[in-house]
């Protein structure tokens, strides 16, 4: 099966519970996979991979600090980063204007270094009166057979 990064941004730890949901989903259908709560670019492997990026959004559409320097590494590199695919799950609350803005800000710059979207972006809105890691988990298995 895949190999998958997942590389978490998280300021008060919600995030990170549904990186470990979607960790445990992928697990569940073969997958490898490897949580980055803390996520270097350089250790971050990119052949043969496909990235998960679960992220909260900070202050006014900001990125959450753990996430900012691998941000900015991704920003400066100059790598041929064509060979990965990855796919976004933003965690907001609708009630914000600036809504999973760093989900959407990463998918932009993954997109710029030529990476490949395999699945559009997902939003887990807080708003709501939902479980975040049942629903990262539920469309996952719905997007299964993209992965």
């Amino acid at each position: 099966m895949s190999s998958f990064q997942i590389i978490v941004g998280s300021m008060l730890g919600g995030t990170e519970y549904v990186a470990e949901a979607c960790q445990e989903t992928l697990s569940s259908l073969n997958h490898q996979t490897q949580l980055h709560f803390s996520p270097e670019f350089e250790q971050i492997p990119i052949k043969d991979q496909i990235w998960l990026i679960c992220t909260s959004t900070h202050g006014a559409g900001d990125y959450p600090d753990n996430l900012l320097p691998f941000v900015n590494k991704l920003r400066s590199n100059t790598q041929d980063l064509s060979p990965i695919k990855f796919f976004v799950i933003g965690v907001g609350d609708s009630s914000y204007d600036t809504f999973c803005q760093a989900a959407k800000n990463i998918t932009t710059e993954l997109k710029s270094k030529g990476c490949k979207e395999l699945i559009s972006l997902k939003t887990l809105d807080m708003q709501l009166d939902l479980d975040p890691e049942d629903e990262a988990q539920a469309w996952i298995l719905a997007n299964k057979d993209r992965l």
